[in-house]
């Protein structure tokens, strides 16, 4: 079973992926406790995740904190919108390009009302001042993510990254 979970979750992402240009990796669901994850409640959280990450740099590059309502709740579209508004401030924008995601699902609620997960991400990250570069830097990261299931999809409520 955990084998078809990881293998359709990998076949459910491909297309997305493709569009991403970011290699994919899901590691294979391993939860303890009373609720077993569907793997169509695992391949949801994770697509709605990855379009979280497209929208974030949406939102970095365009300097438009309003397009992070459609993605995150909480303190996490709080926290991203504080990073656009600084960045306006400054005249700044910054382009992310993520190069690879190793995700690994590590809890799901018991009332379902949550999905933890670990994703460690590779990504470019050029900063911009008035459109033209002035640093560019490749980037391992570790983020923590919690997912909250909404009426239409999954979006991101903590989203806490170290660099390493």
């Amino acid at each position: 079973m955990k084998f078809a979970v990881t293998h359709c979750l990998l076949a459910s992402l491909a297309a997305g992926t493709a569009a991403a240009q970011a290699n994919v990796r899901i590691e294979p669901v391993h939860l303890q406790g009373p609720r077993i994850l569907e793997q169509q409640t695992a391949s949801a959280a994770i697509r709605d995740y990855l379009r979280a990450w497209r929208t974030l740099g949406t939102a970095m590059e365009q300097n438009r904190s309003d397009l992070l309502g459609a993605e995150f709740v909480g303190t996490a579209q709080d926290k991203l919108a504080e990073t656009v508004d600084e960045q306006i401030k400054l005249g700044l924008s910054t382009h992310y390009q993520d190069q690879a995601h190793d995700i690994q699902i590590i809890f799901y609620s018991p009332e379902g009302l949550s999905i933890e997960l670990i994703d460690t991400v590779k990504y470019d990250l050029q900063v911009l001042d008035g459109g033209k570069p002035i640093a560019n830097q490749h980037t391992q990261a570790r983020y923590h993510v919690i997912l909250t299931p909404t009426a239409a999809q999954w979006k991101v409520r903590v989203f806490q990254g170290q660099s390493g």
